[in-house]
């Protein structure tokens, strides 16, 4: 049988990849391939050329260690084009089949490989289109007026301060407050840098009598 590497990618930490997984195993018994290893990216944008598992993935490539590379997705191996384009030559330079299951497609012969190009620029273009309605809506949304972004917490930030100076150490008045340890730590640097400026308003006022 010939063999097969899985990659898998999920871009935040709590999606599974093991949704993709099952079904990949599948895929490459249904296409011949016996699954001799998994690459899997979890938690990583698949705008990022540079990957930890990717990178293996390729270097064992280059040891023709496997014989096909089957993905749930085009875009689960990259998001822009020109890195798909990237790894799909050094991957056709080494012999190595590429097999995508959504697509039901793979880069065996010409055909195969124009309707992979075709698909990953389409599916750019989406992409591209969706960041640019979520922009305007944020630009329409500025000029009427409404706020982007979320609600301010409702927080008695002189108490916070008042806590954490008194000796509370960070993470309880993180519990405390429902806020993270770096808001904690802002706030108070805030508050410090503020009691400053008036300290030394009331300094520079003070002297200003006495001339």
């Amino acid at each position: 049988m010939k063999r097969a590497a899985l990659y898998l990618r999920v871009s935040t930490v709590d999606q599974h990849p093991e949704t993709q997984g099952i079904e990949l195993r599948q895929f490459a018994r249904q296409r011949g391939y016996d699954v001799v290893q998994e690459y899997v990216d979890h938690g990583v944008s698949g705008t990022k050329v540079r990957r930890p598992a990717l990178d293996q993935m390729l270097k064992d490539a280059h040891r023709r260690k496997f014989d096909g590379v089957l993905c749930w997705s085009c875009d689960r191996l990259a998001r822009s084009t020109k890195h798909f384009l990237q790894v799909l030559d050094e991957l056709n330079e080494l012999g190595i089949q590429f097999l995508s299951q959504r697509e039901a497609i793979d880069t065996e012969g010409p055909l195969g490989r124009a309707i992979v190009v075709i698909i990953s620029a389409i599916a750019e273009l989406e992409r591209s289109l969706i960041v640019e309605r979520v922009r305007a809506g944020m630009r329409r949304a500025k000029l009427e007026g409404r706020r982007i972004g979320r609600t301010p917490l409702d927080v008695n930030h002189a108490a916070l301060v008042r806590d954490r100076l008194a000796g509370m150490s960070l993470t309880n008045v993180a519990r405390k407050y429902g806020l993270s340890r770096a808001s904690v730590v802002r706030f108070v640097r805030e508050a410090q840098t503020k009691i400053s400026d008036e300290q030394r308003l009331a300094t520079g006022a003070q002297s200003d009598e006495k001339k």
